[in-house]
C-alpha cells in the first residue's frame, strides 16, 4: 500500500480505492466524510453512506460530486423555501453544484462512496447550515460557520442543533424537528 497521502508528498499518485478501504471505519454518520489531503487549497473528501443528515448546506462555493460506488440523492431546495427536489446521482455520475444552492446529500446505502471536491474558504467566507420544518417547509434554524476542517467542524454543529429543543422548534407552526438522538 502507498504511504498515506495526508502526510506524504502530494505529487505521488496513490490508489484511491486502497485509501477508501483504509479509512472506511472513519466514514460514519452523521456527516461520514474524511478529507483526503490535509493543508491543501482544495477540500478533497471521500463520503461514505448510511448518513442521517437532515440539514441543508449553503456553500458559498461550487461543489463537485463524483459518485464512485452506489447511488446517492442530492436533495436541493431554493432560497425561498418551498418543497425540496431530489436529484439522483448514480454510480459513475458527476455533478457540479453552483454556489448557494441549499443541498442535503442523502446516502442511504451504507456501502456507497462518493468523492466531493470543494474550495477552501477565504477568511470571512461563511458556510450556512439550515434545517427546515417537515410540516410547513419554513426555516427552523440556521447556523453560519467559518469552516477550517470540514470533517471536524460539522459534527459539533449538528450535535448542538439536535440537543436543543428550542432550536428544533418551528417558529411558524410549532412543529419540532426530529432528532436522531431521540
Amino acid at each position: 500500500m502507498e504511504p498515506d497521502p495526508t502526510t506524504f508528498d502530494y505529487t505521488r499518485p496513490f490508489s484511491l480505492t486502497e485509501w477508501v478501504e483504509a479509512h472506511r471505519h472513519e466514514l460514519v454518520p452523521p456527516v461520514a466524510n474524511k478529507q483526503v489531503y490535509a493543508d491543501s487549497r482544495m477540500i478533497v473528501m471521500i463520503v461514505g453512506g448510511g448518513n442521517v443528515r437532515t440539514d441543508y448546506h449553503d456553500d458559498p462555493r461550487e461543489e463537485f460530486f463524483h459518485q464512485l460506488k452506489g447511488d446517492m440523492i442530492l436533495r436541493i431546495r431554493d432560497r425561498d423555501g418551498g418543497s425540496p427536489e431530489d436529484l439522483v446521482i448514480r454510480e459513475g455520475d458527476v455533478h457540479l453544484l453552483p454556489p448557494h444552492v441549499r443541498h442535503s446529500p442523502q446516502r442511504p446505502d451504507p456501502d456507497s462512496v462518493g468523492l466531493v471536491v470543494e474550495y477552501q474558504r477565504e477568511p470571512g467566507e461563511l458556510d450556512g447550515f439550515e434545517w427546515f420544518c417537515g410540516e410547513c417547509n419554513s426555516l427552523v434554524h440556521r447556523v453560519e460557520v467559518q469552516l477550517e476542517h470540514i470533517d471536524r467542524d460539522l459534527p459539533p454543529l449538528f450535535d448542538a442543533f439536535y440537543a436543543s429543543g428550542a432550536a428544533r422548534t418551528c417558529g411558524e407552526c410549532g412543529a419540532v424537528h426530529p432528532s436522531p438522538l431521540d
